[in-house]
C-alpha cells in the first residue's frame, strides 16, 4: 500500500467512525498514524548496484594487478591489493542500508568500504572498512569496523555464502551477518578525521577489497536502500 492509498483508507475509516465513541475514534486515529509511518518506510526501495554480469558503474583501482573477475554470477577478488569502487549515478550515499552476499575461502581477507572516495592506488583513505575475514592471520573478524570497533569472534564460515547487512544512519553503524548483529557502534560526536585514514562518517561511495593473491573473496546480490 502506498502513502496515497493509506491516506484514502484513513479518510474512509475516519468517516465510518465519526459517530463512534471518542475513545474508539482516538484509538483508530493513532493506529492509522502508525500505519502511515510504516507504509512510508516500506515504500523506500532497494536499488541494485551490480548487474550480475559486467563491471558497468564500477571502477577498478590499480588494474595492473588483475585482481578482479566475474564468475558464476559473482564478483571475485583475488590478487595483489586493488579496490572496486561503485561509480554509478546513485552515489554519493549518506544514510543507507547496504546488503550483499559474501563468500570466502580459507585464510582469505577482504573488506567493504563505506563513505569512501575513488582513489587510483593504495588502501582507501576515506570512510570506514567493514572487515571480511573468518580465518586470515589478521585477528579482526568479519563485521569489524576495522581498527575502530573490532570483532574477535567468528560468526560465519569459509566456503559458505552469508549475508552482510550494513546500516548507516546519522552517527550510527550496525553490521549484521546472517541477520545477527555483530557490531553496533556510534561515532563519537567530537571525532576528528585521521591523517592516514579518515575513519569518520561524511558521505561517499562504497568499495570492495581485493587484499592479496592468497585471498579469494566473492561478492554478489549487492543492493542499497537510501534512508535519506
Amino acid at each position: 500500500m502506498n502513502v496515497l492509498n493509506a491516506a484514502l483508507v484513513a479518510a474512509t475509516i475516519a468517516v465510518a467512525v465519526a459517530g463512534s465513541s471518542p475513545a474508539f475514534a482516538q484509538h483508530t486515529s493513532t493506529t492509522l498514524s502508525h500505519a502511515a509511518v510504516s507504509t512510508t518506510t516500506a515504500d523506500k526501495e532497494w536499488i541494485s548496484l551490480w548487474d550480475g554480469k559486467t563491471f558497468d558503474n564500477w571502477k577498478i583501482s590499480e588494474p595492473q594487478h588483475e585482481a578482479w573477475s566475474i564468475k558464476d554470477g559473482s564478483i571475485v577478488a583475488q590478487g595483489n591489493r586493488s579496490h572496486l569502487f561503485y561509480t554509478g549515478d546513485h552515489q554519493p550515499f549518506k544514510n543507507f542500508e547496504l546488503q550483499m552476499d559474501v563468500k570466502t575461502t580459507s585464510g582469505s581477507n577482504g573488506g567493504v568500504f563505506i563513505h569512501t572516495q575513488w582513489q587510483d592506488e593504495n588502501w582507501p583513505k576515506h570512510g570506514y572498512e567493514i572487515q571480511v575475514d573468518q580465518t586470515h592471520s589478521d585477528w579482526r573478524r568479519s563485521g569489524s569496523i576495522y581498527e575502530v570497533s573490532n570483532v574477535k569472534e567468528t560468526y560465519v564460515k569459509d566456503d559458505e555464502w552469508y549475508s552482510m547487512h550494513i546500516t548507516v544512519n546519522g552517527k550510527h553503524i550496525m553490521v549484521e551477518l546472517n541477520d545477527q548483529v555483530v557490531t553496533d557502534w556510534t561515532e563519537e560526536a567530537d571525532r576528528q578525521p585521521g591523517e592516514d585514514f579518515t575513519r569518520i562518517l561524511t558521505s561517499g561511495t562504497i568499495a570492495l577489497q581485493a587484499h592479496d593473491p592468497k585471498s579469494i573473496v566473492k561478492y554478489k546480490n549487492i543492493k542499497i536502500k537510501p534512508l535519506d
